[in-house]
């Protein structure tokens, strides 16, 4: 596919923006499935067919049990499509003096699925449709699976307007604002209880799935290092670690359980930080907002706080209404939130052509 230019008065246009997220389930009958949506996705388990479909029907089987323990906690479903749905009314908000905006979601594993927000774009008829990942961090198992059952969704209803994506922006300032914002109220108050460490959490990776050129911790650690900067505050204590790691392969490390214990040993607050999810899901509701605060209760850590995730506070809306604009205004089909290639040459995985700088949708 080739996207010719975009041209035209930023007020005269008619753009959909497509928010990409994994989705979750909305209900204990949709568990089941969405996990065995998850695990046959071949960028997760990354095995041939029929193999993947075995082992998904297997896995989701397996899991299903614990996984609804976890959702009933939730009220019985995840909260990311409300969250989600919120994030969308703001951004149409923020994009409302750039022409016709109108803002959709494309969930990855649960409903809207691609499929049927590419039909209600195509009937929308946009002049131009914007990609926005609601991932900041580029992965080949979040955006480029996205971006994958996108373009085959998009080809079968014939939506053929020309397509800009926002692979990644992990250091965007509205983002990074956000998260600093979030995280200061809750340091004060942790002082009281000595000298605090945060720990910038993110889902984890299998380490092989980096080795292959996979750009995402790298990303995840530029955006901890970003929100230090942004806090300001000297002789930081701060760590990036990883949660939610799975069956028998070797994980990209620190885990975020194991950065817990250990500041249960050093007897300090601790603040975890969800880097790499924008709204609130199970992940951070249950994972860190109860299984950490749990665990760091029962090691006599004496000060526990999860910082929310960004949601659909201020800067960081404003900063996703930036990253539309930028999309629009940029040559390349595929671009960071520079406009060009943000990662080191040697990550293979990046989407952008190293070197002109950005990406072409084909391939």
């Amino acid at each position: 596919m080739t996207n010719p230019s975009v041209d035209v008065p930023a007020g005269d246009r008619r753009v959909a923006v497509v928010l990409f997220n994994l989705g979750g389930p909305d209900r204990p009958e949709a568990i089941r499935p969405f996990l065995y949506n998850l695990f046959a996705d071949k960028s997760i388990l990354r095995v041939p067919n029929p193999i993947r479909v075995m082992l998904a029907a297997f896995i989701s089987r397996k899991r299903t049990p614990e996984a609804t323990e976890i959702y009933e906690k939730l009220g019985g479903g995840s909260p990311l499509l409300p969250n989600t749905e919120a994030q969308a009314s703001a951004l149409e908000a923020a994009l409302a003096g750039d022409g016709t905006v109108r803002v959709f979601i494309a969930m990855r594993y649960w409903h809207p699925m691609s499929d049927e927000t590419a039909r209600a774009v195509r009937d929308f008829d946009p002049e131009t449709i914007v990609l926005l990942p609601l991932y900041p961090q580029y992965s080949t198992t979040t955006t480029a699976s996205s971006l994958r059952v996108w373009q085959d969704a998009a080809a079968r209803v014939g939506l053929k307007a020309p397509t800009r994506l926002v692979c990644c922006y992990p250091t965007d300032r509205g983002f990074i604002d956000s998260c600093a914002a979030l995280i200061k109220p809750l340091y004060e108050e942790a002082q009281a209880h000595g000298r605090p460490r945060i720990l910038f959490s993110a889902h984890g990776l299998p380490e092989k799935i980096v080795q292959t050129g996979d750009p995402y911790q790298w990303q995840c650690e530029r955006t901890a290092e970003a929100i230090v900067d942004a806090l300001g505050i000297p002789d930081l204590d701060w760590v990036s670690c990883y949660q939610s790691r799975v069956g028998p392969l070797k994980w990209i490390d620190p885990s975020t359980d194991e950065e817990v214990d250990r500041a249960a040993r050093d007897g300090v607050p601790v603040l975890v930080v969800p880097i790499a999810f924008v709204s609130e899901h199970s992940e951070t509701l249950v994972e860190i907002g109860m299984e950490y605060r749990d665990q760091a209760e029962a090691g006599g850590v004496p000060f526990f706080a999860s910082v929310p995730t960004v949601g659909t506070t201020g800067p960081f809306v404003d900063g996703l209404a930036g990253l539309v604009r930028n999309a629009l205004e940029q040559p390349a089909e595929i671009a960071s939130m520079t406009g060009a290639r943000l990662c080191p040459g040697s990550w293979a995985g990046c989407p952008c052509q190293a070197e002109a700088g950005n990406g072409r949708l084909d391939g």
